[in-house]
């Protein structure tokens, strides 16, 4: 099955060159595209592929394709989903799905009627010490959960935002959706759906490239009683600190973190047996823990067109973190 799969890949920048690295060891690179000429041109020749620079001549030209992936500006992926689903294929989309929940819930109702598979990039759901804390909670070991607290603090100087589509409203979003939408997706994954929200949002530091906060902190009460705290920034001093996830149990404390959440912290559990998570080693920029699980979404995304019962994340873990993420924003205004 996997010699069958023939990707084509709508946008060329740095996260899609990661998932042309991919798409390769799985598939079929057939086409790239980019409003980007140069960059398309780039991977195109790398790959030896054809290059289009809009996706109206790649769904024209390139019928063969069954599998898109899509790495545009995360507003734009609600159009090139769709786009992609009427033309008969299958989608992997990187986070976030899009940017409002009107949206989300389109691209889900037109990949029903399409009877083509839409997937979104998880990443954070392959993170061993995540993976060791979903199992602790649904088995029951945790016991009751009383409290959490996700932290989410990493450095983003004003040059990351000059002469590009970060900090825009439109294509960017906001700041949880481009740098820490993974992270509301494990809350999500681990703790169930959220009921209520109250905090505050300020821009502190980039008042002159960015349209909404760098800061924020909230209060959280999820559907099913559980408590805790979402805290964010992009003003970290030099360099990313840490993603850090907290969760008191009836049955234990446990701490996730370091910069991409690659060990643990604290560990007090009922049971030793629990976790057994060695520190994931930051070697160089390119082993860092989340942005190499891109390798586990393609093989489980090969697995998923095989067998749909294979567990991988849908549609709707998708919409629902658009839908969490627009909570908090119309919730609470910026400052």
């Amino acid at each position: 099955m996997e010699n069958n799969l023939l990707f084509v890949l709508i946008g060329c920048g740095r996260i899609g060159e990661r998932h042309a690295e991919q798409i390769v060891k799985t598939g079929k690179l057939l086409a790239v595209c980019d409003l980007d000429k140069t960059r398309a041109d780039e991977i195109a020749h790398r790959y030896k592929v054809n290059a289009y620079y809009s996706i109206d001549d790649l769904l024209l030209h390139e019928k063969e394709a069954n599998v898109i992936s899509v790495c545009t500006p995360n507003g734009l992926h609600a159009e090139h989903c769709i786009k992609s689903l009427q033309a008969g294929k299958h989608v992997l989309c990187e986070k976030p799905l899009c940017i409002t929940g009107a949206a989300a819930r389109q691209i889900m109702e037109t990949m029903k009627y399409s009877r083509r598979k839409l997937f979104v990039v998880k990443s954070g759901r392959y993170i061993p010490a995540l993976q060791q804390a979903k199992n602790w909670i649904s088995n029951g070991h945790a016991g009751k959960i009383y409290n959490f607290h996700l932290s989410c603090l990493w450095n983003r100087p004003v040059s990351y935002y000059e002469n590009n589509w970060h900090g825009s409203m439109f294509p960017d979003g906001g700041t949880l959706y481009t740098q820490f939408s993974h992270y509301i997706d494990v809350l999500l994954w681990l703790m169930g759906d959220i009921e209520e929200v109250n905090g505050f949002r300020k821009n502190n530091a980039h008042s002159t490239v960015m349209e909404f906060e760098d800061d924020g902190a909230v209060a959280i009460k999820m559907k099913n009683g559980m408590i805790g705290t979402l805290n964010w920034s992009v003003n970290t001093f030099l360099k990313n600190m840490e993603i850090a996830l907290t969760i008191v149990a009836e049955h234990g404390t446990v701490k996730i973190g370091g910069e991409y959440m690659n060990k643990v912290d604290y560990l007090c559990t009922r049971n030793d047996s629990d976790f057994h998570i060695p520190e994931i080693p930051l070697l160089h920029k390119e082993s860092r823990p989340l942005m190499s699980n891109h390798q586990h979404v393609y093989e489980n995304l090969a697995k998923v067109l095989m067998d749909d019962q294979h567990p991988f994340p849908t549609v709707l873990d998708g919409v629902k973190t658009v839908e969490a993420i627009e909570m908090i924003y119309q919730k609470i205004n910026l400052q």
